[in-house]
């Protein structure tokens, strides 16, 4: 399948653009060994604003995903709270979609069932449904893959079907943690592509988390940097001043990248030396 290509347009979006998701404060910490609390993510606040694609970079239990669980509404935070579009979260977040690292498609299931049911777990009658998600196989390029089941599918596949899923509910924001992490090298740059072509066209707000930096500004309008945890915050907020549309692959022969990745992981590299220090010890 061809790469869907982005519209050209400037980097980042201006500043009069609404704020999509604010965290203020959120602080998260769980209980563990019946009394002893663990703090896991220290009061953190930052913004991602409508139309704004927002990677979160960090090492390995930095609490990434606790915060994209905190602004889904699955996690409530111990202190703080989050604004969706200016109200305050209480309870799920239902302008979001999420994309997990796992698949969540259910395997007794066509590939067009797995997308139509996103919709008809709202209630929409499944003539429509089906009719819906069809349009989406074919927008992920797997129309020719409706009938296959996921056992049928590659593992691009499968996050292919699971895009459509969560896209065909037509969420305002997207939450996605490490949606290609199991994906090889070249497949997670044809995903890339896939996943820019789509947001370019209603530039939802995204907060993508990664483990993978290259992939962070190969797709972001910001990367935000988190420290190592316990009591991981926000300490970069690294604005990615390159020129759109993008290809995820060739992007990454620009100089001006090279130059955004060595001033990003060099406040990086000190974060996950500390998760290896404190793994060591």
């Amino acid at each position: 399948m061809a790469a869907r290509r982005e519209p050209s347009r400037p980097s980042a979006e201006p500043e009069s653009a609404a704020t999509a998701v604010r965290l203020d404060g959120v602080k998260v910490s769980f209980v563990i060994r019946g009394a002893a609390v663990f703090d896991a993510v220290a009061p953190t606040s930052f913004e991602v604003r409508e139309g704004e694609f927002v990677s979160i970079v960090g090492p390995t239990g930095c609490g990434k995903s606790t915060l994209l669980n905190v602004t889904a509404g699955l996690l409530k935070p111990s202190a703080g709270h989050v604004e969706i579009f200016g109200e305050r979260l209480a309870g799920l977040n239902r302008k979001s979609g999420y994309l997990f690292q796992q698949d969540a498609l259910m395997p007794w299931k066509t590939a067009l069932d797995n997308v139509a049911i996103a919709l008809e777990v709202h209630g929409t009658p499944r003539k429509e449904a089906l009719e819906a998600a069809r349009g989406w196989m074919g927008r992920v390029g797997l129309a020719r893959f409706c009938e296959r089941y996921a056992h049928e599918l590659s593992g691009g596949q499968r996050k292919r079907v699971g895009l459509a899923q969560v896209l065909i509910r037509r969420p305002r924001i997207l939450l996605m943690d490490e949606p290609f992490g199991p994906l090889d090298a070249q497949t997670r740059q044809i995903m890339g592509n896939l996943l820019l072509g789509l947001w370019a066209e209603d530039r939802k707000a995204v907060m993508f988390v990664t483990h993978d930096l290259e992939e962070a500004i190969a797709l972001s309008d910001r990367v935000v940097i988190m420290s190592a945890g316990p009591d991981a915050r926000v300490i970069g907020d690294h604005p990615i001043d390159l020129a759109r549309p993008r290809d995820a692959a060739e992007i990454r022969l620009d100089p001006k990248f090279h130059a955004l990745h060595k001033r990003i992981w060099d406040q990086l590299r000190e974060e996950v030396a500390k998760t290896y220090e404190e793994g060591a010890r």
